[in-house]
């Protein structure tokens, strides 16, 4: 794919990140909250983080290996990010987030069923899954609202901080 995909849903624009999303990115994701529920997100997360997340996500692309979305409003506000990344063997992992006051609204659901249907339509995966850690049930009930089914719980599967975590691991399949 040459050009990165433009997704549009009911209430939502998913499309490539751009630098103009940076300062938003970097208020969204200052709260610690976000490095305490997800496994690759920085605290205190600076403004060096977003630019090298935006390039870690230009050369996914660009290497065909995984599509970072910015999750925008109608009017083009980013409001969060979903990607999806190729892990081989036919499929890819699911991972997202979405600034505080956007949350509860189905927002990430939404922009999830949408990234998913990509993922099996377009790029032909045959299996997609997902991972949360237990201390973040809200993302197990999105990922069961897309169609996803726990595989497993991973013991002592992320060191992050200096500390082990368990995680819950999701997959729904192309058929």
């Amino acid at each position: 794919m040459k050009k990165f995909p433009i997704i549009e849903t009911e209430r939502l624009i998913l499309s490539q990140l751009e630098e103009k999303d940076i300062p938003f990115i970097v208020e969204y994701l200052q709260h610690r909250i976000y490095s305490d529920l997800t496994s690759n997100i920085p605290y205190p997360y600076v403004e060096n983080d977003a630019r090298s997340w935006l390039e870690m996500s230009k050369e996914a692309f660009d290497n065909n290996t995984g599509y970072t979305f910015g999750i925008r409003n109608k009017n083009g506000h980013i409001i969060g990010a979903i990607g999806l990344h190729d892990r081989d063997d036919d499929k890819a992992e699911l991972g997202y987030w979405i600034g505080m006051s956007y949350w509860n609204k189905g927002y990430v659901t939404e922009a999830a069923k949408a990234v998913v249907d990509f993922g099996f339509h377009t790029l032909k995966f045959n299996k997609i899954f997902a991972t949360h850690f237990l201390h973040n049930p809200a993302s197990g009930r999105i990922m069961e609202k897309i169609g996803m089914e726990q595989e497993a719980i991973l013991k002592q599967e992320i060191k992050k901080d200096g500390e082990y975590f368990d995680i819950v691991r999701y997959s729904i399949f192309n058929d």
